[in-house]
């Protein structure tokens, strides 16, 4: 039996950005709405205010960077795996979605109540645009030697074209995971599957034109 020793006590728990937003995700989820000001957040969650701007402005800033956050726990784990080194981009894009997916499903009360009264226009939504831009360099680093084309402007332009259709592609997926009912949501994981093995078949048999219009694409023929 372990004994325990009167008069120490363990170290207090340190403020990290990553505590700060867990702290605002139970908030929003147990009030059903976000905190009014950072005074009464750190208030209620014993924060003191000062030690809060050490890593957010504003309450803003938070719901900001929790998609972010999401995404970085995604890479973490894929590197700690190991096992996308050897893969080419087309898989190493999936092991992204379904680990990222994963991590949405692990918290998808916040994320539906985050994002309830902007379902239908994702692409214009304040509280995804941080998250976008980490997105797009992630792109960028998976995607290095993607593009055989000795022409640089072309191969930019191209470059900018892909990182624009994933995203919308992205965008896409979230909408379609948001309206999934499925057990498991065993239909995201299908629609993942396929959406990019057809979009990665879409860009290796068209044009380059056609390349630049393929978020379009997806846009129009998603699933209703």
């Amino acid at each position: 039996m372990a004994t325990k020793i009167i008069g120490v006590t363990s170290e207090p728990e340190p403020l990290t950005s990553e505590k700060i937003t867990e702290l605002y995700m139970h908030y929003c989820l147990e009030n059903n709405r976000k905190p009014e000001s950072v005074y009464l957040f750190c208030k209620q969650n014993g924060i003191v205010e000062k030690e809060f701007y050490k890593f957010f402005s504003s309450i803003d800033s938070i719901e900001k960077s929790v998609f972010v956050s999401f995404h970085r726990m995604a890479v973490n784990l894929i590197n700690q795996s190991g096992e996308t080194e050897t893969l080419g981009f087309r898989d190493k894009l999936l092991t992204y979605y379904y680990t990222y997916f994963e991590i949405l499903t692990a918290n998808r009360s916040y994320v539906v109540f985050d994002l309830k009264d902007e379902k239908a226009r994702l692409h214009n939504s304040a509280k995804l645009q941080e998250f976008k831009k980490y997105f797009k360099a992630f792109i960028t680093e998976i995607s290095a030697g993607y593009l055989k084309l000795t022409n640089d402007r072309i191969r930019n332009a191209q470059q900018k074209a892909l990182e624009e259709g994933a995203w919308v592609q992205f965008l896409v997926t979230l909408r379609f995971w948001l309206d999934d009912e499925s057990i498991g949501f065993e239909k995201t994981d299908l629609f993942i599957e396929k959406s990019i093995r057809a979009t990665f078949d879409l860009i290796d048999i068209t044009p380059f034109e056609s390349v630049i219009d393929f978020g379009k694409f997806l846009f129009k023929e998603k699933i209703k």
